[in-house]
């Protein structure tokens, strides 16, 4: 069998990963299938606004699911520093909120910005991340 890299013999796989991290031996595991594209909602009621201003195109998010007594599907979205930047729109969020509620992994990117005076537009895409 030729070694292409991909795979990592049993009594290899501690060294790889002492060596790499474990994020970096799963990394080439890792899919990102693209479900559906949507903006960022709730920017306007962010009190910090310079964190939306650090957004650029091809930045990740973690998308959480919080009670809410306004929305039961509400799904949060959080900059790599763990920040709230807004929410999936209520409109787009409830297949996103059964399937994170069934265990499955989803995350977002930035796919493009534009800022209308004070206002800021971020469009992401949301991604199923698959093992």
């Amino acid at each position: 069998m030729a070694d292409n890299g991909l795979s990592i013999k049993k009594d290899e796989l501690l060294p790889a990963i002492e060596e790499a991290g474990i994020a970096n031996v799963i990394k080439p595991l890792v899919n990102e299938i693209h479900l559906f594209d949507t903006y960022v909602a709730g920017t306007t009621y962010i009190e910090d606004k310079s964190k939306l201003d650090k957004i650029v195109s091809g930045d990740k998010f973690t998308l959480q699911r919080e009670e809410n007594k306004y929305d039961d599907n509400a799904i949060l979205i959080l900059n790599e520093s763990k920040e709230k930047i807004g929410y999936i729109p209520e409109k787009d969020n409830i297949i996103f909120a059964r399937l994170m509620d069934a265990g499955k992994m989803l995350m977002a990117k930035a796919v493009d910005i534009t800022k209308k005076g004070s206002f800021v537009q971020i469009k992401i895409g949301i991604y199923l991340v698959d093992f």
